[in-house]
């Protein structure tokens, strides 16, 4: 079995997530995607992100969109670990596995790599990169104008996902949860009543 890595802190997880995910992994001809939330006190702290979901509050709605979702594997390999361990530590654990195993990230991300990221070189060469666009960004152009970025293009594969997905976000979700809008077509069905119920009520 092939199968995508993608990590993140899924604050809540979005229409976004799974149906860009979903398009990423048949793009690449793989049969799985394992999410992989982190833990609460890095995106706290390391990532400075205000914090809407407690751990097993994320892995249930994940769990909850997974359960209609064959092609979907949700970890707690990460929320497990007493610190938030490195994206390749994680990747070596769960590789034995797989038949492949690559990493899935947004073109977001591609910012981040020469600076908060470690082992690119190591995640390039062993498992290799899925990138999807975010954001109508340019990747190519990305790329072609950092250095870094540059002589590590062959790490990576890129996917342009479907144009009504580029804006779906979890900020944006949170923003709205804030408002108290309706998360219809921003949240997987499967989740949206509790999201809306649970969170409405917090704010």
């Amino acid at each position: 079995m092939k199968a995508l890595f993608f990590g993140g802190a899924f604050n809540p997880p979005s229409l976004a997530h799974i149906e860009m995910a979903y398009e990423a992994m048949k793009a690449v001809g793989y049969d799985r995607v394992v999410f992989v939330p982190s833990k609460s006190r890095y995106i706290q702290e390391d990532e400075k992100k205000k914090l809407l979901f407690e751990e097993e509050e994320r892995f249930h709605l994940l769990s909850l969109v997974a359960s209609t979702r064959p092609w979907m594997e949700v970890s707690r390999i990460e929320l497990d670990q007493k610190e938030q361990p490195r994206t390749y530590s994680t990747m070596k654990a769960l590789a034995p596995k797989y038949e492949s195993l690559k990493l899935l990230l947004g073109s977001d991300k591609l910012g981040e790599l020469e600076t908060v990221w470690r082992h690119i070189d190591d995640i390039g060469k062993e498992f290799g990169f899925v990138c999807m666009t975010r954001n109508h960004d340019n990747v190519e152009k990305i790329f072609a104008e950092n250095e870094y970025l540059k002589k590590r293009r062959s790490y990576f594969q890129v996917i342009s996902p479907l144009e009504k997905y580029q804006d779906i976000s979890s900020t944006l979700i949170r923003e709205k949860i804030k408002r108290k809008e309706s998360l219809k077509g921003l949240v997987p069905e499967e989740i949206r009543e509790e999201v809306e119920k649970k969170e409405y009520s917090r704010v």
